[in-house]
């Protein structure tokens, strides 16, 4: 049974537990994140969030709560009260991922920016102790990039000094990082300009280069389960299918209402 969207913004917002405590609970693996990772619902579809795609490469042992939430950004989710619903249901040993930046980024908007050095860095470590306090074990995803190319056919980075400002925080607070933006850039690389378009959510409406359309979000996902294993906060075990094609029909948009 899946919870339809307004329930899903219902509990956030109120810090109810998103997820039963009993004694038996899996090990679950929260995200925090925008619209790269979110659910995405019916109305949306084939808009794909990578969140929808990563419980294909990991056991059934280990849940997937994805609380990402379009339009947030590392300020706008502590602001409406997201960590902290996710902090009421976060137990030990379970992994809290964050991915922030894209929103970050909108320097018009005061509600949702943050500067990469100070404020950026300020609201992640907000993630990060909270995690840590509730010995849970926080981890950092460096934003996925966008589909931008160069007139050379180059794919260029559009994020500034985010991943940077991740970066050096994750190093500094000892933090596992999953550099997610250096290996999707690479991944567009290798790509192309045209194939990459059927990774993005480009329709015969539509041409986004932001988000991702079911392949996309599987490409990414994987990436994230590799980084997962690659840093040890998951074990060899812990993932599965890393070198399995994932059938795109796995997908499903719930209703939105």
């Amino acid at each position: 049974m899946f919870l339809t969207r307004r329930q899903v913004t219902s509990a956030a917002l109120a810090a109810v537990p998103l997820v039963g405590r009993s004694p038996d609970r899996k090990r679950t693996l929260y995200i925090a994140g925008d619209s790269t990772a979110a659910q995405k619902y019916a109305d949306a579809a084939p808009e794909t969030g990578w969140g929808m795609a990563l419980p294909f490469f990991l056991r059934e042992e280990i849940a997937v709560s994805n609380q990402a939430v379009n339009g947030r950004s590392s300020k706008s989710f502590v602001d409406e009260g997201r960590l902290d619903a996710i902090l009421a249901d976060i137990r030990p040993h379970d992994l809290l991922v964050v991915q922030f930046a894209h929103n970050d980024e909108k320097s018009g908007d005061p509600t949702r920016y943050t500067e990469p050095w100070s404020t950026y860095q300020d609201y992640l470590r907000r993630y990060i102790e909270g995690a840590r306090a509730r010995g849970a074990r926080p981890v950092l995803a460096t934003p996925v990039e966008r589909r931008r190319f160069d007139a050379d056919g180059n794919a260029v980075p559009t994020h500034g000094d985010y991943p940077a400002a991740m970066r050096a925080l994750a190093a500094r607070e000892r933090v596992a990082l999953l550099d997610t933006e250096a290996l999707s850039l690479a991944l567009w690389q290798s790509l192309g300009v045209e194939a990459t378009k059927t990774y993005f959510n480009w329709t015969d409406t539509e041409q986004d280069n932001t988000h991702f359309n079911p392949p996309g979000a599987i490409a990414v996902a994987r990436l994230v389960a590799q980084e997962l294993l690659r840093t040890r906060v998951l074990a060899r075990h812990d993932v599965v299918r890393l070198h399995k094609d994932i059938p795109t029909s796995w997908i499903t948009w719930p209703p939105a209402s």
